[in-house]
């Protein structure tokens, strides 16, 4: 059965380590795996805007030994000029893999039913796997594991982000506390779903209100930029309705005195997260953002052994 990346609960506890490993294998040694040799090709698509996505992609398939084949999503007109099953059958005609960056879940996995090729979610509005691998992968490089610790997620915890967090953290073993105020907090299907992944690993899954309350003692605490792409009208509301939740020098000194700060980027000083934590010595953001590359090299990599 062809295999895909469309959410965190994709890999299995085994199958993510194995990946993890794979991506701390390839950024020991970047050019020791070449399986898109050829080159051959690994069609991306933007269609939200991009930086880190694009350019740790386009990097990694060329360490890889193939070509980042980058599709204009708005030329394309995907669902509108064209079905999202149409593009897909073309585009498994021509690439070896498919990347996608867009909005609603249910587009990626029309994408991957009809390609025919392997599938990656290169974020969607309800779940970014591929940051939580680099994340996880920036975890593991800190504390040499993720099993039993905790991890605080400061903010909209409704976002893909969190959603993620809580579904990937769990597959890892990790205490994961996501902290957000009413309206702002996951749906109960993804800390359930997390809950249950969480039995077979040892990790936990809760949401808690207080922030305080959620970074005391945590090894980890991240947080998000509030306004999300496609929630810039709402910017005012939740500036304020999230201000007790930004991650300042005080909140963070709430937690385990070795706690990593981390944030998937872009970060607005003074709304989210205080400069003097994303910039400060405890903050691992830079090295997340670095290690989008080897852990995308890894799922690549991962997946086309699976074909």
């Amino acid at each position: 059965m062809m295999r895909h990346l469309l959410r965190d609960d994709d890999l299995t506890p085994q199958e993510q380590a194995e990946v993890l490993d794979l991506a701390a294998a390839v950024k020991a040694a970047p050019f020791s795996l070449r399986p898109l040799e050829g080159p051959q090709s690994v069609a991306m698509i933007f269609d939200k805007p991009t930086l880190r996505t694009q350019t740790s992609f386009a990097a990694g398939i060329a360490e890889l030994g193939g070509h980042a084949m980058l599709v204009d999503g708005t030329l394309a007109g995907i669902g509108l000029r064209e079905s999202i099953e149409d593009v897909a059958r073309v585009l498994g005609g021509q690439a070896r893999q498919v990347v996608w960056r867009t909005a609603g879940q249910e587009r990626i996995e029309v994408m991957a039913e009809y390609a025919g090729v392997p599938v990656i979610n290169a974020l969607t509005d309800e779940f970014h796997p591929c940051q939580l691998l680099a994340d996880l992968l920036t975890v593991r490089e800190r504390f040499g594991r993720t099993a039993g610790l905790t991890a605080a997620f400061l903010g909209d915890g409704a976002c893909n982000m969190g959603n993620s967090w809580l579904l990937a953290g769990a597959t890892a073993g990790v205490h994961v506390r996501i902290s957000s105020p009413d309206g702002y907090q996951p749906e109960q299907q993804y800390v359930d779903r997390a809950a249950d992944i969480a039995a077979s690993t040892g990790g936990s899954a809760r949401v808690v209100v207080d922030p305080r309350e959620a970074v005391a003692g945590a090894d980890i605490v991240i947080t998000d930029t509030w306004v999300s792409m496609g929630k810039e009208a709402e910017a005012a509301g939740r500036l304020a309705d999230l201000a007790r939740y930004s991650l300042t020098e005080g909140l963070f000194a709430l937690a385990s005195p070795d706690a990593i700060a981390m944030h998937c980027l872009p970060a607005y000083r003074g709304k989210e997260i205080a400069a003097a934590v994303l910039d400060g010595p405890r903050s691992v953001i830079w090295d997340e953002a670095e290690n989008r590359r080897h852990a995308q090299k890894a799922v690549m990599a991962w997946l086309e052994a699976r074909r």
